[in-house]
């Protein structure tokens, strides 16, 4: 039997995205979003609305990055999604995570979160359905940790997903099948 449950952001994972910018005076500045997806192959978009200091950066500069969140950096990707920059202008310092310039656009990577998709602003959607910035990723990079033979390895990446339901961090690590092969069977 099935039971009625209230409304919320109810897709389950939800990625633990780690928006990257830089302030105006060139600090880094990052937040937590949950609300992200691939909106074609080489095209991000992210829900955020103009309130934050993140939009305003993406803006101005053109440019952001996106890290994919780990299980060893719950704590601080927590922390960029309970903090604001509008009212903590250091919090990126506070985290004690470090920074590298993106040598292709105008926006930091962390050092420590082991993926990253560099993107160029393309456009800010506001609309009865949504709102959100758009990005064009112009290169991804991953550590050489998570990577086996050249080729990425999620199992290692230890990425972590958002439940909207409970407010809790999964751990998703473990492949359990391959994809556009194991349907195959049925045919």
């Amino acid at each position: 039997m099935r039971k009625k449950l209230d409304i919320t952001e109810g897709i389950f994972p939800m990625p633990v995205l780690m928006v990257t910018t830089y302030n105006d005076d060139g600090s880094v500045n990052v937040m937590n979003a949950a609300w992200g997806t691939m909106q074609a192959r080489n095209t991000v978009a992210l829900q955020l609305t103009e309130s934050h200091k993140t939009v305003k950066n993406i803006k101005a500069r053109g440019a952001f990055t996106i890290s994919i969140a780990d299980a060893s950096h719950v704590v601080e990707a927590d922390y960029f999604g309970v903090e604001s920059g509008n009212r903590v202008s250091n919090k990126f310092e506070k985290s004690g995570l470090t920074a590298s310039k993106s040598p292709n656009i105008d926006a930091p990577i962390i050092n420590e979160f082991p993926l990253c998709l560099e993107c160029k602003f393309i456009e800010y959607q506001n609309n009865t359905y949504g709102v959100g910035v758009i990005g064009k990723v112009v290169n991804v990079t991953a550590d050489e940790k998570v990577m086996i033979d050249d080729k990425l390895d999620m199992s290692l990446v230890n990425a972590i997903a958002f439940d909207p339901y409970t407010h809790g961090y999964y751990r998703v690590s473990e492949r359990v099948g391959e994809a556009f092969k194991d349907g195959l069977q049925l045919k």
